[in-house]
């Protein structure tokens, strides 16, 4: 009796959890990062080939974010099923801290002023939650 009372209340319970683990999060970040090495090459490719002033190659910079942002943003969404925009939201915080981490580590420190470091943050949650309520 005690065992059926128990798992009719936890019935309705564990049905609208969201299906997400640290795998699937870790593979959505390695998904951003690919897209992001792709995207990189390309844009190394076209420096090479049209010698892009430094403004285009920091468009293409600030381009480059937004889309692995919202790439991470809509499979976080597409696994979530709840919540989307703030899972796409976490996924964007997610890759600029390790966007952050990777410079403090291999720059020994972080290079840029304030201001960019901000609009950084912003493009990259933005994008990541933008990407989530697409899904």
């Amino acid at each position: 009796m005690e065992k059926k009372l128990w798992k009719a209340s936890a019935k309705g319970k564990g049905e609208n959890k969201p299906n997400i683990s640290v795998l699937s999060i870790l593979k959505i970040l390695l998904v951003m990062y690919m897209v992001t090495g792709a995207l990189l090459l390309i844009l190394s490719a076209m420096l090479y080939k049209m010698q892009l002033s430094e403004s285009v190659v920091s468009i293409g910079i600030v381009l480059i974010y937004v889309l692995s942002g919202f790439t991470g943003g809509f499979l976080s969404g597409k696994v979530m099923k709840q919540k989307r925009f703030l899972w796409g939201m976490t996924m964007g915080a997610c890759y600029f801290l390790i966007l952050v981490l990777g410079s403090v580590v291999f720059q020994k420190g972080i290079n840029m002023d304030l201001s960019r470091f901000a609009t950084t943050l912003v493009l990259c949650t933005a994008s990541g939650m933008t990407g989530g309520m697409a899904s």
